[in-house]
């Protein structure tokens, strides 16, 4: 071929190359840009800040560990009973001073508190976990004839449990309530108790739709942590006054601290205050 004609073949394709190029990225500038990829992106509930955290809750409400993510009813929908957190009862309503007794019932350590009570003839309240309740009936009915008074203190004394739906914990409730009531049939069920003392609006509400007392504490010498019996004397005799609620255990661990502390105060608390049973009653 030549020369000139392949020079000018050459001179078109070029031009065509050019137009083509041209028109290419005029057709790209008229189409809408595309999602970029999730490549790399945390998927929304896969960060560990928020693992259980419903999508829609709000930023202020703790994640829920349970299965329901409910929300809790407000506030303001039920009258407070005491002063404690919520409205939760604290004192007796009386100069009188209540022995409080959680966790259980356990075979080894209920015994011993219920010996040293009927030694002084003083009268407590027990709240008891529905599940220890079901594996001990007699120890339920021994508190019962002994003329103590019984609290429900959740099934399985879950510190979460006013997290969960109103639903879940009222069945829970009524679980514990159940299994009280098979080992003391005609015993009269007026408190609960939140583990933990973990109150919440829908734990409180509950109670209310059962009738029962939120109750809490106002002296808490902590023998939960076994810190000894010198402490937890010193510690009740620091916060005692007339009409105190005294958080005790007798139950969830090695309880003979508690024990040993109880030979020791109950005479000396029987000289300065009436130590009475909680009220078998709401008010």
């Amino acid at each position: 071929m030549p020369r000139a004609t392949l020079t000018a073949t050459a001179i078109v394709t070029v031009a065509l190359a050019a137009l083509l190029a041209a028109g290419y990225a005029l057709g790209r500038g008229l189409v809408p840009d595309q999602h970029p990829s999730n490549a790399g992106v945390t998927a929304p509930g896969t960060d560990p800040r928020h693992a259980n955290q419903p999508p829609d809750a709000p930023a202020t409400r703790p994640p829920a560990p349970g299965p329901s993510h409910e929300a809790a009813p407000d506030t303001q929908t039920f009258a407070p009973a005491g002063d404690g957190p919520y409205g939760t009862l604290t004192a007796t309503g009386t100069s009188g001073v209540a022995l409080t007794f959680d966790d259980g019932p356990d075979p080894r350590w209920t015994p011993q508190v219920l010996t040293l009570l009927a030694q002084y003839g003083v009268k407590a309240t027990f709240c008891v976990v529905g599940e220890n309740a079901a594996r001990h009936p007699d120890l339920i009915r021994a508190i019962a004839a002994e003329g103590h008074t019984l609290c429900n203190h959740s099934w399985s004394h879950d510190v979460d449990l006013g997290q969960q739906a109103p639903a879940f914990i009222r069945a829970d409730m009524l679980r514990t309530n159940d299994a009280i009531l098979a080992a003391a049939p005609h015993a009269r069920i007026a408190h609960f108790r939140q583990p933990g003392g973990a109150w919440t609006p829908a734990v409180v509400s509950a109670c209310a739709d059962l009738g029962l007392v939120p109750l809490h504490w106002n002296v808490d010498p902590s023998d939960w942590r076994a810190p000894g019996a010198l402490t937890i004397e010193a510690r009740i005799r620091s916060q005692l006054g007339p009409g105190a609620v005294v958080l005790l255990h007798d139950a969830g661990g090695d309880r003979s601290g508690t024990v040993e502390a109880l030979q020791q105060l109950l005479p000396e608390l029987l000289g300065r205050f009436d130590l009475e049973s909680l009220p078998a009653h709401t008010p």
